[in-house]
C-alpha cells in the first residue's frame, strides 16, 4: 500500500510539472524596448479581412525571438532605421477566421495543417521607418496577396529594392528566415521547437 502511495504522489509530481514546464512563454516586446513603432494592423479593421481580430494592439513573442529582434532593431537604427511592427503572436482560432475567409494556403497559413509560425509566437510582420517614423517604400501595403508582394520580384526602383535588401539581410543576420509571398513576414529559425497556441491576447 506504501508503494502505492508513492507511486502515486510521484505520478502527480510528474504531471504537474509536465503542465508548468508546458506553459507557453510570451513577453510583450513594448516592455523590452521603447525603439519600436507599431502598426498592428489585426487590431483594426484596416486588414485583408476587413474585420478588427484582436481585442487589442500588442506584440507578444518568444523571449528567445522576442532578443532576437531587439538585436536586429539596433542593426537597423545604427544605419537609420527602426523596424515597425504590423504583427507578432497570433491565436490559432484568429488564423482559423482568416483561412475561413481567404483559404489560400500561399498567403495564408492553413490552421488545419501546419498552420502559421505566428501562431507559435515565432514570426513577426514588420517593415523598416525611417528614425522618426516616417515611411519607408517597400514595393506593396502589407498583406497584399500579389507578385509585387513575392521577395523573387525585382521589377522595382534601385531605392526599393535596397530597402528590401537592408531589411533581409538585417533580420537574416539575427536567425530570422524569410518567405517567398510576402517581404513583410519574418519566421525565427528555431520556430519548429515551438508549441502551437491558442491563448488569447492578454488585453486586460
Amino acid at each position: 500500500m506504501k508503494s502505492l502511495i508513492v507511486l502515486f504522489l510521484g505520478f502527480v509530481f510528474l504531471n504537474f510539472s509536465t503542465e508548468e514546464t508546458d506553459k507557453p512563454e510570451l513577453v510583450n516586446i513594448e516592455s523590452l524596448s521603447s525603439e519600436f513603432y507599431y502598426e498592428i494592423r489585426y487590431a483594426t479593421p484596416n486588414n485583408f479581412i476587413g474585420e478588427t481580430l484582436y481585442d487589442c494592439a500588442q506584440c507578444l513573442l518568444r523571449p528567445e525571438v522576442a532578443e532576437a529582434l531587439l538585436k536586429a532593431n539596433q542593426f537597423f537604427c545604427e544605419r537609420g532605421y527602426l523596424i515597425k511592427i504590423y504583427d507578432c503572436y497570433r491565436p490559432l482560432d484568429v488564423q482559423k477566421k482568416m483561412f475561413k475567409k481567404v483559404p489560400r494556403p500561399t498567403y495564408v497559413g492553413n490552421p488545419y495543417g501546419k498552420g502559421s509560425v505566428h501562431n507559435k509566437g515565432a514570426a513577426v510582420d514588420i517593415t523598416l521607418v525611417t528614425l522618426d517614423g516616417c515611411y519607408v517604400e517597400m514595393g506593396s501595403d502589407y498583406d497584399f496577396f500579389g507578385r509585387a508582394a513575392h521577395i523573387d520580384n525585382f521589377n522595382f526602383s534601385e531605392e526599393i529594392l535596397q530597402h528590401r535588401k537592408l531589411l533581409f539581410e538585417g533580420m537574416r543576420k539575427f536567425g530570422f528566415q524569410t518567405i517567398r509571398t510576402e517581404w513583410w513576414h519574418f519566421s525565427y529559425k528555431k520556430n519548429l521547437s515551438y508549441r502551437t497556441l491558442n491563448d488569447p491576447l492578454p488585453c486586460d
